[in-house]
């Protein structure tokens, strides 16, 4: 893995009434209003993120889980202090 790098395993529960971060002590969960269907809750997942943390929709990749709700993102590209502010934020 790069330097500038950084990867996240979380839930996604689709179909929300609202866009938000859940952090329990054992899990992140992530919920999304889209729906599950054409890759729409995916893509959802990835520009609300971009938009939480202000990084470019490039910078994050689903790497394991497409279409499951379990799923591992990478975070690519990262300066160190946004990486630290991510990593702090979902870990």
């Amino acid at each position: 893995m790069a330097e500038n790098s950084l990867i996240i395993k979380l839930k996604i529960s689709p179909n929300a009434s609202k866009n938000e971060i859940i952090k329990t002590d054992t899990e992140l969960k992530i919920k999304i209003t889209a729906q599950p269907i054409e890759n729409k809750a995916n893509k959802a997942l990835i520009e609300f993120l971009s938009k939480k943390f202000k990084i470019p929709k490039s910078n994050i990749e689903i790497i394991k889980g497409e279409t499951s709700k379990e799923k591992t993102l990478l975070f690519k590209n990262l300066l160190s202090d946004k990486m630290v502010e991510i990593k702090s934020f979902l870990t």
